[in-house]
């Protein structure tokens, strides 16, 4: 293997220019500010977590953790997403804070990808996990926030699409009781958006027309609250039946938030399937195909920790909005350039740091022994892009 050169960083990973900095940080704090309006109370949690606990109750897929091992031959993980750490200390160190509660976060996760695909191995996230509260109003509560937070990071427009684990899982044991790997390998079908391979999985079955017509009919199954209605006529099931009711009852919340407008039921939109027990969603920008955001209900994954609690949130793909999305234009805010001779010096630094105090960026610049004039101011103006040079020269030459 050869050795990489000095500019060469691993594959996945990225260096942020000053702009982009800018730009991150504008998403973050008015994100985070956003957040913090609907009542939640921001945290953060280490970088690297232990395998045995965070890294087995992640969402992400064994092969796709960093792993390490410390001085003691301990397995740890870079954390992989923020949800499962959250979990942790949720079942800990805020096991007796009132319930329901309301955590946001903003962080830098790690996946591990494979070279050829292009992708990042380092990336952030900005979200929130509502712990402690099953009800419709709370998942209504972080598909609002969610839309309330994509336009506080600039994203215009968009849409929510909203699905729910539970009608699936219903309609499927209804046509194919007890065909776990059947049921598992249409699942996938869905999560890729693979809708030819999902109808390829139907005809290799062997179902009659009626059935077949039933798992097929799950594509059609997109658009508003109408769907509602689709859906309670397509399966007998319990578990579909009580999803679909829970469902509604979310999208009349958004309603109620008047939000319902980005928003659409599509029953095709399952998640991660492994991961979320009810309403999943995601947002897509107009500009980018792949979703900004993800998020939903995922009931069991505090009781891994010791503590069953219901919980539901989402995370927005910060990455993707930084680079995909055109809604929010950093303006670069030009310094004050004081250019400053040897003797003057005193005068000078004094001067920065009372405009520093008051807010202003100030660059300070020592001029050349040999005098003042306009070159030299000259000189010193193309150096840094001011927005207003201040020059203290020589002790005759005045300021």
């Amino acid at each position: 293997m050869s050795k990489p050169k000095g500019f060469e960083k691993p594959t996945g990973f990225r260096d942020y220019t000053p702009h982009v900095v800018s730009k991150l940080r504008t998403i973050e704090r008015n994100v985070l500010e956003c957040m913090e309006r609907w009542g939640y109370r921001q945290i953060i949690t280490p970088t690297i977590e232990y395998y045995d606990t965070v890294g087995v109750a992640s969402s992400t897929s064994d092969r796709k953790l960093f792993k390490l091992l410390n001085s003691r031959g301990t397995t740890l993980v870079l954390r992989s997403d923020l949800t499962a750490p959250i979990a942790r200390v949720v079942s800990s160190m805020l096991k007796d804070e009132q319930l329901p509660l309301r955590l946001s976060y903003h962080a830098n996760v790690f996946r591990s990808i494979e070279e050829e695909a292009g992708r990042e191995a380092e990336f952030f996230q900005t979200g929130v996990e509502l712990v402690g509260d099953d009800s419709p109003e709370a998942d209504a509560e972080v598909v609002a926030l969610a839309i309330a937070s994509l336009q506080a990071a600039g994203v215009s427009s968009f849409k929510i699409a909203m699905g729910h684990m539970g009608f699936l899982n219903g309609l499927l044991e209804e046509v194919i009781p007890g065909q776990t790997t059947e049921q598992e390998q249409l699942k996938e079908g869905l999560l890729g958006r693979d809708y030819v391979g999902y109808r390829q999985s139907i005809e290799a079955l062997n179902l009659e027309p009626k059935l077949k017509e039933q798992l097929e009919a799950i594509l059609r199954l997109r658009g508003g609250k109408e769907v509602c209605t689709h859906a309670v006529e397509l399966s007998s099931s319990a578990e579909a039946a009580q999803s679909i009711a829970h469902l509604c009852a979310v999208f009349e919340v958004l309603e109620a938030y008047g939000v319902s407008e980005h928003v659409l039921i599509d029953l095709t939109m399952i998640g991660d399937f492994s991961y979320y027990t009810g309403m999943t969603f995601e947002g897509y920008a107009a500009e980018l195909g792949s979703p900004v955001c993800s998020g939903g209900r995922y009931d069991n994954l505090l009781q891994q920790f010791g503590r069953s609690l219901p919980a539901t949130g989402f995370a927005l793909k910060t990455n993707r909005i930084i680079d995909g999305v055109h809604g929010i234009t950093i303006e670069e805010k030009k310094p004050v350039l004081i250019q400053y001779s040897p003797k003057r010096r005193a005068e000078a630094l004094t001067e920065a740091a009372r405009l520093r105090s008051l807010g202003q960026n100030v660059v300070t610049l020592l001029l050349p022994e040999d005098g003042v004039g306009a070159s030299a101011v000259s000189a010193g103006a193309t150096t840094v892009q001011a927005e207003q040079v201040i020059t203290y020269g020589s002790e005759e030459g005045g300021r």
